[in-house]
C-alpha cells in the first residue's frame, strides 16, 4: 500500500512536469536548457553553479527550486529578477549574486529563498494579496483570519498557508449576529512555480543528477560502509533489485536510496537514510556516528 501511494505520487508528479515543462521524466540537463532560455545564462550558470556546490543529497533539491523559478519566470517575465521588494531586501538578482542567506529565510538556501519568493509572488499575481496566514497544521476551520473592515456574509478572502499556497476564508454570520470566517479547505491550490518545485523533486527523485563536472562527484568512490549498510537495507525488507549491485560509488549509493523509497517504510529506516545520506554526501564524521547508531538498535 505504501508502495502504491508512492508510486500514485510519482504519476501526479510527472504529470504535472510534463504539464508545466514539456518532460514527463525530468533531466537536469534539459532543466538547465530550458531555464536559460528564460532567466539568462548568467542566472542559470549561478544557479548551476549553488546546485553543484550544494551536497549530492541536497541537489535535487536545489534543481527544484530552479524548477520553481523557470516557470516563475515564465509567468512573471524576467524583469521579475529586478523586482524591487522593498524595506532592506535584495532584488532576485542581487540575492543570486550574493549567495548569503537573509532573515526570515535563514533555514532555506537560496535558490530556495528565491523559489519561495517566486512562488508567492505568481499566487498574488494570480489571486491577489493574501488577507491573512493560517497554519494548516491545525485543520481548525473557524475564525483563523482577522476580518477586513469591509467583510460581508458570502465574502471569499484570499488566505496563505505555504510558499505559493493559497485557500478561502468564506466570511458567513454568526448565531449571534457577529460575523466570522470559516477556511474552505477544497479551495486549496497552489502556483504554478510551487507545482513545479514539488513535481520536480518528486518525479526526478534525488538522482543522481550529474551536471558536466569534472571530476565528476558521482563517480568518488565508497568504502566498506556500502556493503554495511545495504545488507542492513536487505535484512530490513528492501528487495535485491531495490538495493542494486553492491556500492561502489557515490553516485550508486543515491541511486539506491531513491529506489527503496524508504519514506515509506518503518520508522527504523530513518537512521538508515541518515547514515546513507552521510556515506552519499562524504562526511566521514557523520557517518561513523550514524552507523554507531544503527548498530545499537535493537
Amino acid at each position: 500500500m505504501r508502495e502504491a501511494r508512492a508510486e500514485d505520487a510519482r504519476t501526479e508528479a510527472r504529470r504535472l512536469i510534463r504539464d508545466l515543462l514539456g518532460e514527463e521524466r525530468p533531466d537536469s540537463g534539459v532543466l538547465l536548457r530550458e531555464a536559460e532560455a528564460a532567466l539568462g545564462a548568467a542566472r542559470v550558470a549561478r544557479c548551476a553553479e549553488l546546485a553543484r556546490g550544494a551536497p549530492l543529497t541536497r541537489r535535487s533539491t536545489e534543481l527544484a527550486a530552479l524548477a520553481g523559478l523557470l516557470v516563475g519566470t515564465r509567468d512573471l517575465g524576467e524583469e521579475w529578477w529586478q523586482r524591487s521588494r522593498g524595506g532592506k531586501l535584495p532584488t532576485p538578482d542581487e540575492l543570486l549574486g550574493t549567495a548569503t542567506a537573509i532573515e526570515p529565510w535563514t533555514d532555506l538556501t537560496v535558490l530556495e529563498t528565491l523559489a519561495v519568493w517566486v512562488a508567492d509572488d505568481v499566487a498574488d499575481e494570480v489571486w491577489g494579496r493574501p488577507a491573512g496566514v493560517a497554519d494548516l497544521n491545525s485543520w481548525q476551520a473557524e475564525d483563523r483570519v482577522e476580518l477586513p473592515e469591509d467583510a460581508a456574509p458570502g465574502q471569499r478572502i484570499v488566505v496563505s498557508f505555504d510558499a505559493g499556497g493559497r485557500l478561502d476564508a468564506v466570511v458567513i454570520r454568526r448565531p449571534d449576529d457577529t460575523l466570522g470566517s470559516n477556511l474552505d479547505f477544497d479551495s486549496l491550490r497552489y502556483s504554478r512555480p510551487a507545482e513545479a518545485q514539488w513535481s520536480w523533486s518528486v518525479a526526478a527523485g534525488l538522482g543522481p543528477h550529474p551536471m558536466e563536472e569534472d571530476p565528476d562527484p558521482y563517480a568518488q568512490p565508497v568504502g566498506a560502509a556500502a556493503e554495511t549498510l545495504r545488507a542492513w537495507a536487505l535484512r530490513h525488507g528492501a528487495s535485491a533489485e531495490q538495493a542494486g549491485e553492491p556500492w561502489q560509488t557515490r553516485g550508486d549509493v543515491i541511486a539506491a536510496i531513491e529506489r527503496v523509497d524508504w519514506m515509506w517504510r518503518s520508522g527504523e529506516w530513518f537512521a538508515w537514510w541518515r547514515a546513507a545520506a552521510a556515506l552519499a554526501d562524504g562526511e566521514a564524521d557523520r557517518l561513523a556516528a550514524r552507523l554507531e547508531e544503527i548498530a545499537a538498535a535493537p
